[in-house]
């Protein structure tokens, strides 16, 4: 019988192979090499890191993760070894989008300013930044977007380099994937670069950012909204009292993109292993009123959009649990209740 390792934090996976396959339920950051010597698979989330220290030895064919990224894994190693990995592309990009423009409109309403005119600069417009980029435009944002590797490939028509972007937007929000082309590539002399007053929002992974470098560009910015950060679930506490709003890692964690994102990784495994009835699977909506809500936000007014979302998602209620147990970050993050997604559309 198929051995599976998984993650015992994804929502709705448990009891959905066991009629296929045994199943060792363990917590991420302490799945180890002793639960995996006789593993066939793992399905993970970023907790979890799928490197040489773990794998070796094993017979693990698969790796699915229940997440857009995959920086947790150590994709030439696998690739070496033939362990085929397999990703949730995009599963919580509408979340993530969601949560960026709530964090927006909440920072600008506490802090006063009106974001009319205002430009989004979007660096990295993949899944998660397309969307972001498609609900600036209709919010009324005037959009930039960097994005070398789709610029290389597509034609520099639609895209700006870095420093004409952070020169010129007055939000900067990075949605990149972690490799050895973006670690810390928001460090001291990005910030220079970015105008005074400027909005910053890190709702990708922690590394991307040198810390040290955003605290001290804090005073010369606007508010500064972090979601990600280094070295979690230990993080800088001393920048978390520095931005304007502060969560714990997640953006991305709305009822439906966690179905999507499970689902995804259950097909991996029954596509991988010939586990048919799961192909077609997607976890049961318990509660109706999880589905995303579509809102069609043309001709609304800046204010009436804040109290759009504000009623959607009260973001300051996370940033305030975070704030008052930073030691938290993890436990909030497995207690999280999965919020309900906004969709945007402008007829």
């Amino acid at each position: 019988m198929t051995k599976i390792v998984a993650d015992d934090a994804i929502p709705f996976l448990k009891g959905v192979f066991e009629p296929y396959a045994d199943v060792l339920y363990r917590p991420g950051a302490a799945i180890c090499r002793e639960d995996v010597a006789d593993a066939d698979a793992l399905v993970v989330r970023t907790r979890t890191a799928c490197r040489r220290e773990l794998l070796e030895g094993s017979p693990v064919k698969l790796i699915a993760s229940a997440t857009i990224g995959t920086d947790h894994i150590d994709a030439g190693y696998c690739g070496a070894r033939g362990i085929t990995v397999k990703n949730a592309a995009g599963c919580n990009a509408w979340a993530v989008a969601d949560y960026v423009f709530t964090a927006i409109y909440a920072a600008a309403a506490r802090a006063g300013v009106d974001l009319g005119g205002m430009t989004i600069g979007i660096i990295g417009v993949g899944h998660v930044g397309g969307i972001v980029e498609s609900y600036a435009r209709m919010l009324g944002f005037e959009v930039l977007l960097c994005d070398p590797p789709r610029a290389a490939a597509e034609g520099s028509r639609k895209f700006c380099g870095m420093d004409f972007l952070l020169a010129h937007s007055d939000i900067v929000t990075l949605h990149v994937p972690l490799d050895g082309t973006t670690y810390g590539m928001a460090g001291k002399d990005f910030f220079m670069r970015m105008r005074p007053g400027a909005f910053f929002i890190n709702a990708s992974r922690g590394e991307v950012v040198d810390e040290g470098a955003l605290s001290a560009a804090v005073p010369r910015l606007g508010p500064v909204i972090i979601d990600t950060w280094c070295r979690e679930p230990e993080i800088n506490v001393s920048l978390m009292r520095q931005a304007a709003i502060a969560t714990p890692h997640i953006a991305g964690y709305s009822y439906y993109g966690k179905q999507r994102g499970t689902a995804d990784a259950v097909h991996a495994v029954a596509d991988f292993f010939g586990m048919a009835p799961l192909r077609g699977f997607f976890p049961e909506t318990e509660d109706k009123d999880l589905s995303p809500k579509y809102v069609d936000v043309s001709g609304k007014t800046q204010s009436e959009i804040a109290e759009v979302f504000q009623n959607n998602y009260p973001i300051f209620t996370d940033d305030l649990k975070l704030r008052s147990s930073p030691d938290g970050f993890e436990k909030m993050r497995s207690e999280y209740a999965y919020r309900r997604e906004l969709r945007l559309r402008c007829p």
